[in-house]
């Protein structure tokens, strides 16, 4: 449909060189955007080279640490100049320490929230203003389940994740009148090639994943990219603040009764 349509759009994707990145902007180039995407070394963005053109997408790549704000302005203004201004922005770049808290140097949690909430912000702010001056934009965060749950060894990534959640809904506060959505996707456990020993049968962190979903299995990187192309097009003009978890019903499940 027209409205889903995202041709004659640039669309930037942070960490788009794997993963749930890459699997982002292959969904927006399948609606018909011109995809950039940035990694933070030139192996990492010649392994996404790889796999868009094995994907047979054309795309461009940058090398470029978003929690460096010089750095950002300068990408910007090369995909600007390269690309055209930004019409579409994915914050999905991010970094995870799995360390206990006791144990977590401050460096440690300062570099999380650096990547994951600060990196996110400079990015944003960075396109912003070329999006007042085309009229609008869509600024798509990628949150996690950490936005909204505890658990052991994540308290940096959960505490930048949960930044991330009102850093959403602040923005989208602020820049509405500039016609700028900013929402954001909250993925479940998503399975990637980083979570496959996770994933094979036995593990108890796997056994333990299907049985708190109720949809009893874990996300595939497909689940996410109706949701991305809905918040990347004029579909959803109208949807702002709003975070979007795509997680086969954890949040909304208390769990099994026991027998």
């Amino acid at each position: 449909m027209k409205r889903f349509s995202l041709e004659g759009k640039t669309a930037l994707v942070t960490g788009g060189s794997q993963g749930i990145g890459l699997a982002l902007a292959e969904a927006l180039a399948e609606a018909g955007a011109t995809i950039a995407y940035n990694a933070t070394s030139p192996e990492s963005l010649e392994k996404g080279a790889a796999a868009y053109s094995k994907a047979g997408i054309s795309a461009t790549g940058y090398v470029c640490d978003v929690s460096d704000e010089n750095a950002v302005r300068k990408m910007i203004a090369q995909i600007n100049k390269e690309l055209g201004k930004v019409d579409i922005l994915i914050n999905n770049a991010g970094i995870i320490k799995r360390i206990p808290a006791l144990e977590m140097s401050v460096e440690d949690f300062r570099r999380v929230i650096d990547v994951d909430l600060t990196g996110a912000f400079i990015v944003a702010k960075a396109v912003a203003p070329g999006m007042i001056e085309r009229g609008g934009g869509k600024i798509i965060n990628i949150c996690s389940m950490m936005s909204e749950l505890g658990r052991e060894t994540v308290a940096a990534y959960a505490s930048a994740k949960g930044g991330l959640k009102m850093l959403t809904r602040n923005l989208a506060c602020e820049w509405a009148a500039f016609n700028i959505q900013v929402n954001a996707i909250g993925p479940g456990y998503i399975a990637t090639p980083q979570t496959a020993p996770l994933r094979e049968n036995g593990h108890p962190f796997n056994n333990y994943i299907v049985a708190k979903t109720p949809a009893g299995r874990w996300g595939t990187t497909d689940d996410l990219k109706g949701t991305a192309i809905f918040l990347a097009s004029s579909a959803s003009d109208f949807v702002n603040g709003h975070i979007l978890y795509v997680d086969g019903g954890i949040l909304a499940y208390i769990g099994k009764q026991p027998q």
